[in-house]
């Protein structure tokens, strides 16, 4: 059997007779690349493009009836994905809950829980009950840690239209939950601006070390025209703070020298563009950056106020 045989859907270890596959055969298309996991216990041919109703198709394989969708697999059928790439690798863990009075999940790759749930925090999606955007960003806010949590609060906000003020309406249900105060907190910072997830997490190390904040998604203008535009930037200073996904750059070719084209003329104009990366956000890595906005932000002031 081979790829180009599987079926246009997603499906489950229980199928696979019926697909004329052992779990063997299966592990082998993984490693090839003909099959991808989705979700822990639930897979799809690699040829299939991962859209909102694959991703609901998935879930209905792996949620028992009557259960709610929520946290990161609500987070993730609303378009946002807060998985890591182990996660996403080894199949995604798949987050319901049974409303007070009711058994959690045990289905394997479920992880059950229960939840005090509110109609108003319940919505459908494909025939899939599953905690609303907004009620989704505030669990993930609480429970998360911080700067996951951030980019989660962030992207729900970007992607489906949420303002600070819904958010914090609602917070007073959470009086005394665990997690509340950093979701307070979190509100309080959101920003729909954010493209990435990793673009949120630069903001909020600038945030905690007592720096100013920038302004994102900044446009610069080349020869009177709008033409780049900047993650993180400081325009009266002209300092510009980009997160560099390695990533993306894989998946668009060009888009490198795209970049660094783009900082030379920028650095060629008087500005100081800082280039974080994945590894950038903790240690002696994160201090030197900070360090160097710091000083870029010291400098440019220093020259304003001299002129």
């Amino acid at each position: 059997m081979d790829a180009t045989t599987l079926p246009d859907r997603p499906f489950t270890l229980a199928d696979l007779a019926d697909l004329g596959l052992t779990r063997k055969r299966l592990r082998t298309r993984i490693e090839h690349g003909h099959v991808r996991r989705v979700l822990r216990g639930v897979f799809v041919s690699a040829s299939v493009e991962d859209d909102i109703e694959l991703r609901a198709a998935a879930l209905a394989l792996a949620v028992a009836p009557g259960h709610v969708i929520v946290d990161r697999a609500a987070a993730w059928l609303h378009g946002v994905d807060t998985y890591s790439r182990t996660e996403t690798e080894l199949g995604a863990p798949i987050e319901t809950c049974a409303l007070r009075g009711r058994h959690p999940s045990h289905r394997p790759g479920a992880d059950g829980r229960t939840r005090d749930l509110s109609a108003a925090d319940i919505m459908t999606i494909a025939g899939l009950r599953v905690t609303t955007p907004e009620r989704t960003a505030l669990d993930l806010a609480c429970h998360l840690r911080r700067r996951e949590a951030y980019a989660a609060v962030c992207m729900l906000a970007r992607v489906h239209g949420l303002s600070p003020g819904l958010l914090a309406a609602m917070l007073p249900r959470y009086a005394g939950r665990r997690g509340v105060v950093q979701a307070r907190e979190l509100v309080g910072l959101m920003d729909p601006r954010f493209e990435s997830e990793r673009e949120a997490w630069v903001f909020l190390a600038i945030h905690d070390a007592g720096l100013p904040h920038p302004e994102p998604q900044v446009w610069v203008d080349r020869d009177g025209v709008p033409t780049y535009r900047l993650d993180l930037a400081y325009p009266a200073h002209h300092v510009y703070v980009e997160y560099d996904g390695a990533d993306a750059h894989d998946r668009k070719p060009g888009q490198r020298e795209r970049d660094e084209r783009r900082r030379a003329w920028l650095r060629a104009q008087g500005w100081t563009v800082i280039v974080i990366k994945l590894g950038d956000f903790t240690g002696a890595a994160l201090d030197a950056w900070l360090r160097q906005l710091r000083e870029a932000l010291r400098e440019a002031t220093y020259s304003t106020r001299r002129w």
